[in-house]
């Protein structure tokens, strides 16, 4: 396993595309102050221990993929995230213990991991995967497809404000705007562990390629708009990603870490 990485201030008007990822720090900590994400290429094979790895559960679902190549992207993902994971409270990563909310974020049981928090998204060949203590954290990554970021789509899942301004934005630039909407809805509703319990349309964000990454508005409470912080990830050519951070008590610094197989 290689590690790299580069830490950065949260800073709302930087573009994710000036920050690389650059070498992590031998010891793997972490404090309250401070916001992980991992970058991982899911494309490749770990070797033949990462079944030991996994749970019986994780196993189960994988065999449930018809395709090869979606089976390796979910088994790297899930072997990934334990070897991070297991990095941070010193544990193997086959002895980590995954428990779910009634709205089914997972978290981790294990009582070394008390106040370690986490969330994890994947697509295509990357994974990404948000790590931090005693603060929430959502994230989200997609391959942008053209076939998907229709119309139809975005008036199914969308507000009526995120609907209006991405039709009103240039056809070129349409396609990225649709995948900034929907990776930074994904991340806030993964980031306050709701899951579809939480309407889609009754909040705002920012879209238009080139703007903030930001909640604009939640129509349920205002105040959310102070408790949350997004944040574009570079990943790849082809790939949009958003990261949504519990602010309060004060903005994180976030490191960005790429981790080799």
């Amino acid at each position: 396993m290689s590690m790299t990485g580069v830490k950065t201030k949260v800073d709302r008007e930087s573009p994710a595309s000036a920050i690389d990822w650059l070498a992590a720090p031998a010891a793997l900590t972490i404090s309250e102050g401070e916001v992980h994400v991992w970058r991982v290429d899911i494309s490749k094979h770990a070797g033949s221990g990462v079944d030991a790895v996994l749970s019986q559960s994780e196993r189960e679902r994988a065999a449930r993929f018809h395709f090869g190549r979606d089976l390796l992207r979910f088994r790297m993902a899930h072997f990934s995230l334990r070897t991070i994971l297991g990095s941070y409270v010193t544990l193997p990563p086959a002895a980590l213990l995954f428990g779910q909310t009634q709205f089914g974020k997972p978290f981790l049981v294990n009582p070394e991991a008390d106040g370690l928090l986490f969330n994890m998204s994947h697509a295509g060949d990357f994974a990404v995967i948000a790590v931090a203590r005693e603060r929430e954290v959502g994230i989200d990554v997609e391959l942008m497809r053209g076939s998907f970021a229709s119309s139809e789509v975005a008036e199914q899942f969308f507000s009526v404000a995120e609907i209006y301004t991405l039709s009103g934005l240039h056809p070129d630039v349409r396609m990225r705007a649709f995948f900034n909407c929907w990776t930074r809805k994904e991340a806030y509703v993964k980031a306050r562990g709701e899951g579809l319990s939480m309407p889609l349309d009754v909040f705002d964000v920012s879209l238009a390629p080139g703007s903030p990454a930001a909640l604009l508005q939640n129509r349920n409470d205002a105040r959310e708009t102070s408790r949350w912080t997004f944040q574009d990830i570079d990943v790849a050519a082809n790939y949009v990603a958003a990261l949504a951070i519990e602010t309060r008590p004060s903005p994180p610094q976030v490191s960005r870490f790429a981790y080799s197989i």
